[in-house]
Formats: C-alpha cells, structure tokens, sequence
C-alpha cells in the first residue's frame, strides 16, 4: 500500500508538471518583464489550477507516506516522475527523447528497482 500512494503521489506531482506546460503553451512565453502582464492569462488558465490541484494533493499524499516509511526509502521514488515526464512530454508535445536521454531513463529505473527491494 505505502508504494502504491508513493506511485500515485509522483503521478500527481508529474501531472501537475504536465499542466503546467500545458498551460504556458496557452499563455506563451513570459519574462520577468512581462511578468505582471501575463498574471492574468495565467489565473485564467485552466490547465495551471489544475496544477495547483495536483500539486496539493501530491503533496497531502506525500505527508501521508512520509509518516510510514523511511524518506531514504521513499525519495528517490520521486526520479520514476523524470521518466514518466520524458515519455509523456514526448507523446503530448513532441519533445525530443534521444538516446541520452532514454539511456537517462533506463538509469533511472533501475535504480527505482533496487532502492524499491530494500
């Protein structure tokens, strides 16, 4: 059960990544100079509260598997939320994912898998 809430808290923290990118294609490209500008696009945008709404549940989830297992245990989890960012990045807004990249990847997962069989 603690992986399961630490899966579904890095899915959420990776959505809320997804939504976020989401919703900057809409509003476009800012600067700090444009900042104040762009604020009210940006409290529009659908896509960024439901960001915000994934990052604070993501967040409550992760309260809850932090009261029940080691945080040694538990962080490097959040590396599976690189992989699934990188392959959904790649499906929904056609970003590259060379070989380095996926090689990153692979790296990644495997370190996942050991940590998890502690």
């Amino acid at each position: 059960m603690d992986i399961l809430l630490i899966i579904t808290s890095v899915l959420l923290n990776c959505a809320a990544q997804l939504c976020i990118k989401k919703g900057m294609l809409m509003v476009g490209e800012i600067t700090m100079g444009s900042l104040t500008q762009s604020l009210l696009p940006m409290l529009t945008n659908l896509y960024l509260w439901l960001a915000m709404i994934c990052y604070a549940v993501s967040i409550f989830l992760w309260i809850v598997v932090l009261s029940k297992v080691e945080v040694s245990f538990a962080y490097p989890f959040l590396s599976i939320g690189y992989v699934f960012a990188a392959i959904f990045g790649y499906y929904f807004f056609g970003e590259s994912l060379n070989f380095t990249r996926i090689t990153g990847i692979l790296v990644i997962c495997v370190g996942v898998y050991l940590i998890s069989r502690s």
